[in-house]
């Protein structure tokens, strides 16, 4: 069994922070040396309507739509054991770079999914945490398409789902006291592992329609056996 702990309300401040992450040197707002040519604003038409975007600058970087839960009021951080469901439509323009992840502390990275058009039926899924990643091909995912992720941070394996089918399983886990925020953003490629968007794109962008956190529901060693007689 398990309960909702967290339904993303992008437009929430108590749940979310826009323009700004540890994750980046100093918060913000750029990332160079993650080859990023992102400029992070807080401008809710970048983040709060959960259509993630990013636009060019005059002077080449790229004003982009970050938000984390890290500094929110609500501070809400996933844990060991939780699982994270979202459905999410992916950006055509080669240059764009969207992610769901987690972090805290200069890391805790566990990426939900990475999305490149350059390849475009790749997804990349990888624990920073303690190694292990996957890229993979599916017919399923294309520019503009629509995908839904599942992810389990298991203590001992994190699984990834995709459209409801188990696709991998790390076999290495998070560690039982392992937590961290949630960071959903469009970052743009500088070029140095995937190609900078070409001299005629002005705008890009991706949409989270969904995203949710579910946590097993502990139950007492005495209201298990009592459940247990129930069902005989």
């Amino acid at each position: 069994m398990s309960d909702v702990v967290f339904t993303a309300d992008f437009s929430s401040r108590r749940q979310w922070v826009a323009g700004r992450s540890w994750a980046y040197p100093e918060g913000g707002p750029v990332n160079p040396t993650d080859n990023k040519l992102d400029y992070l604003v807080s401008d809710p038409a970048y983040s709060r309507t959960g259509t993630f975007r990013a636009t060019r600058r005059k002077d080449g970087l790229w004003s982009a739509g970050l938000l984390t839960t890290e500094g929110s009021e609500d501070d809400f951080m996933v844990r060991a054991g939780d699982v994270l469901e979202a459905r999410v439509r992916l950006p055509v323009e080669v240059g764009a770079w969207p992610a769901i992840w987690t972090w805290r502390d200069g890391g805790q990275e566990i990426d939900v999914f990475e999305y490149h058009p350059d390849n475009p039926d790749l997804l990349e899924f990888s624990n920073h945490v303690r190694g292990g990643n996957l890229y993979h091909h599916d017919e399923a995912v294309r520019p503009g398409g629509h995908v839904d992720l599942r992810v389990e941070f298991g203590a001992r394996s994190v699984i990834w789902w995709l459209n409801g089918t188990r696709i991998f399983a790390d076999r290495r886990g998070v560690g039982k006291g392992w937590h961290a925020y949630l960071i959903v953003n469009l970052s743009v490629s500088a070029g140095r592992y995937h190609p900078r968007p070409a001299a005629g794109t002005k705008e890009m962008s991706f949409a989270v329609e969904s995203l949710t956190v579910r946590r097993p529901t502990v139950v007492s060693p005495r209201a298990a056996e009592a459940e247990e007689r129930a069902d005989l």
